[in-house]
C-alpha cells in the first residue's frame, strides 16, 4: 500500500531524541491494536473469516505489546496511563454511517494504520545502530506488512475490488491530511 504522505525526517529525529517516550507510546499502540482486532471480532461474530484471522492477529499484537513492555522494563521504566491518539481519533471521524459502510471503513482504516506503522518502524530500524533493537524494529516492520495485507484481504473478501478501491483512495487521502496536521513528537502516530 502506498501512503500519500511520507513521514518527515523530523519524526525520526524526535523518536531518537526521546526513545523512552517512543517505547511507551509504541507499547500502548500494540495493546490498542490487539484490542481493536478483538473489538472487530466481537462486533462481527458472524463473519467466520474475520473471526479466525483477527483472533490470530490479536494474539500477535499482544505478543508485540509484551515484547515492547519487556524493553521498557529493561530500561527501568514502567508503562504509563492510556492516552487518546489524536491520529486514530481523527481517522475514526471519517467512518461513514451505515452498517456495511462503517465495516468497510474500519477494515480499510486499519490497513492504512498498519501501513503507517510499517513505514515508521522501518524508519526507526534504519536509524538505529546494528544490534538487537534494530532487528526488533525490522521484524515489526515486516509484521506490519502482513497486518495491512490482512485487513485489505478481509475488505476485499467482504466487499470486492470495486467496493474497496475508491474508498481506500479516500481513506489514504484523509490519512495524509491527518498526518500533515499533527505535531512531530516521539510517538508512533
Amino acid at each position: 500500500m502506498r501512503l500519500r504522505l511520507a513521514t518527515s525526517p523530523a519524526w525520526t529525529e524526535a523518536v531518537l531524541a526521546d526513545f523512552d517516550a517512543f517505547l511507551l507510546d509504541h507499547a500502548a499502540n500494540e495493546r490498542k491494536a490487539s484490542a481493536s482486532a478483538l473489538a472487530l471480532v466481537a462486533h462481527y461474530p458472524d463473519r467466520a473469516l474475520l473471526v479466525e484471522r483477527l483472533i490470530t492477529l490479536a494474539i500477535e499484537e499482544l505478543k508485540h505489546f509484551q515484547a515492547v513492555q519487556a524493553r521498557i522494563a529493561e530500561r527501568g521504566r514502567t508503562l504509563g496511563p492510556d492516552v487518546r491518539s489524536d491520529y486514530l481519533h481523527r481517522l475514526a471521524a471519517h467512518f461513514r454511517a451505515g452498517s456495511e459502510a462503517y465495516f468497510l471503513d474500519r477494515l480499510l482504516t486499519a490497513a492504512v494504520v498498519e501501513a503507517r506503522g510499517c513505514e515508521r518502524f522501518g524508519l526507526v530500524a534504519a536509524a538505529l545502530p546494528e544490534g538487537d533493537l534494530k532487528e526488533f524494529y525490522r521484524d515489526l516492520a515486516r509484521s506490519e506488512v502482513r497486518h495491512q495485507g490482512l485487513y485489505r484481504e478481509l475488505a476485499l473478501a467482504y466487499f470486492g475490488e470495486e467496493g474497496v478501491r475508491g474508498r481506500l483512495d479516500e481513506i489514504l487521502e484523509a490519512e495524509a491530511r491527518v498526518v500533515a496536521s499533527l505535531p512531530v513528537r516521539p510517538a508512533l502516530y
